[in-house]
C-alpha cells in the first residue's frame, strides 16, 4: 500500500461530559415531563409553541407550500423506498417445521407497536431522512409512528419535512428537536405512548440520548460522522470520484473520506481533481475542513489489498469505480450500503433510488446492516408437541436438569413423563 494522503476516521465516542450533560437533561426530562420538554426547547431552539404537536390543518398548511415540483419528487423517491421495502417484507415469512414425530417448532415476524421517528435539521433540513425510518416502519406493519423534527433557526417549522413526514405515513407529528424529543417519544410524555423503537440520525447530543434510553426501548442504531469509500481502478474517472467523495464531505467537517486506488498515477489525478473541485464547491467551507481532516488517499497492490484496506474501514457507503465489479461484489464484506458501478452514486440512496440512508458508521458495519423493514419485525419462536414426544422430551430434559442441579426445572418435565406414560 502507497500512501498519498492519510486523515483521522472519526469513531463514535462518547465524551464523559456529552454524557453527564445528556444524562442530566434526561433525568429532568424523566421528573418533570412536558415542563421540562417546554424549557429545555425554550432555552436550546427559542421555540415555545402553544403545542409542540401540529394539528391537522397546521399539517395541510405546510403541505400546501410546497410546489408541485417538489411534492411530486417526494413521491417519486417515497414510492421506491416503499416498493423496496415491501419486497424485503416479502423474504420474510412465517415457517413451521416437524422437527421430530410430534414435535413443531416454528417462528413467526410481529411488528413492534409504536416508533419514534427523529428527523433531524440543523446544518441541512435534511427531509429525506423521513420516509427512510417511517415508511419501513409502515410497511412492517407498525401501528403508531410518532415523529418529531427541530423547529428551524427562523422559527416554525420546514414544509417539505412536514409534507415528508405526512406522507411517508406519521401518524403523530411534533416540532420538537434534540434530547427533549427522544425523551417525548421514549417516555411518553405529553399524551404520547412510550415508543418501542426510537429511530433516525442527529448530532451528538441525540446520539447519546439514544445510547441512554437503549433498554428502556430499543434503537436502530449509534450513528457517528457520515463516511464514504470508493475503490476505482485506473479505468475510472478520477473527477467523478473526487466528485463523490466531496460529496460526502459537506456533510459535517468530521466526515470520512476514503479513496483506494489501484494505481498511483490515478490517485495522484483523484487529489488534483479534488482540489480543483474545492476550489469552487458552495459548501467548500464546510467540505475542505472534512477533507483535510479526514480525507485518506491509498493506492492498493492489487484488488485483494483494496477489498482488506476498505473492509477494515468498514464504510458507511462504498462506491466501486472498477472494470470487474463482480469480483469485488463477490469478496467485499463490510459495509452500510453497495454503489456498483459509477451510474450510481451516494447521494442516490441518500435520497431517491429507495434503499435506506440510516446506516452503520464508526466501523459498526462490521457486526450490523442499516435500517430496513425487518427492524421494527420481532421474529419470535414457538413449539408445541404431542403427549408422546413430551415424554420422550421430557426424559431427557429432566437428565440435562439433575446435571445442572436445577431440580425445579427437572420436576417440571418428570412430571409430564408420568402424567403422559399412563
Amino acid at each position: 500500500m502507497i500512501i498519498i494522503k492519510e486523515g483521522g476516521h472519526r469513531l463514535f465516542e462518547t465524551d464523559p461530559e456529552t454524557a453527564r450533560y445528556v444524562g442530566e437533561m434526561l433525568g429532568e426530562l424523566r421528573r418533570r415531563g412536558l415542563d421540562a420538554v417546554r424549557d429545555l426547547s425554550r432555552k436550546f431552539d427559542g421555540w415555545d409553541p402553544p403545542d409542540f404537536e401540529l394539528t391537522a390543518p397546521q399539517i395541510a398548511a405546510a403541505i400546501a407550500q410546497c410546489p408541485d415540483q417538489l411534492v411530486r419528487d417526494t413521491e417519486f423517491c417515497q414510492d421506491n423506498v416503499r416498493r423496496f421495502a415491501e419486497a424485503q417484507l416479502q423474504t420474510l415469512r412465517p415457517m413451521e417445521i416437524e422437527l421430530r414425530p410430534g414435535v413443531w417448532l416454528g417462528h413467526r415476524h410481529i411488528p413492534v407497536q409504536r416508533v419514534g421517528s427523529y428527523v433531524p435539521g440543523g446544518r441541512y433540513p435534511m427531509f429525506g431522512s423521513a420516509q427512510m425510518s417511517i415508511i419501513p416502519a409502515k410497511v412492517a406493519g407498525v401501528a403508531t409512528v410518532v415523529a418529531c423534527t427541530p423547529p428551524v433557526k427562523e422559527g416554525g417549522y420546514y414544509p417539505a419535512t412536514i409534507n415528508a413526514m405526512k406522507r411517508a405515513g406519521a401518524d403523530r407529528i411534533f416540532v420538537l428537536g434534540g434530547v427533549p424529543a427522544m425523551a417525548l417519544m421514549a417516555f411518553g410524555l405529553g399524551g404520547v405512548d412510550p415508543v418501542d423503537i426510537l429511530c433516525g440520525a442527529g448530532n451528538k447530543f441525540v446520539a447519546e440520548a439514544k445510547r441512554q434510553l437503549f433498554g428502556s426501548c430499543g434503537i436502530d442504531l449509534l450513528a457517528g460522522p457520515t463516511e464514504i469509500a470508493i475503490i476505482a481502478d485506473d479505468g475510472a474517472d478520477p473527477a467523478l470520484v473526487a466528485c463523490d467523495l466531496l460529496g460526502q464531505a459537506e456533510h459535517d467537517p468530521n466526515s470520512g473520506q476514503l479513496c483506494v486506488c489501484l494505481g498511483e498515477p490515478f490517485a495522484h489525478a483523484v487529489l488534483q481533481e479534488v482540489n480543483r473541485q474545492l476550489a469552487i464547491l458552495p459548501t467548500r467551507d464546510i467540505a475542505q475542513q472534512s477533507w483535510e481532516r479526514n480525507g485518506k488517499l491509498y493506492v492498493a497492490a492489487d484488488a485483494d489489498e483494496a477489498i482488506r484496506l476498505s473492509d477494515d474501514y468498514a464504510p458507511e457507503h462504498l462506491e466501486l469505480h472498477v472494470r470487474n465489479l463482480d469480483y469485488f461484489f463477490e469478496r467485499l464484506q463490510n459495509y452500510g450500503s453497495l454503489f456498483i458501478g459509477e451510474e450510481t452514486t451516494v447521494a442516490y440512496g441518500d435520497k431517491s433510488i429507495g434503499t435506506n440512508h440510516i446506516l452503520p458508521t464508526s466501523r459498526a458495519a462490521r457486526y450490523t446492516g442499516g435500517v430496513w423493514v425487518g427492524k421494527f419485525l420481532k421474529t419470535v419462536t414457538y413449539q408445541r408437541m404431542t403427549p408422546a414426544a413430551s415424554r420422550e422430551v421430557g426424559a431427557v430434559t429432566a437428565r440435562q436438569c439433575d446435571v445442572e442441579r436445577m431440580q425445579a426445572h427437572a420436576i417440571t418435565a418428570r412430571v409430564r413423563v408420568a402424567r403422559y406414560s399412563s
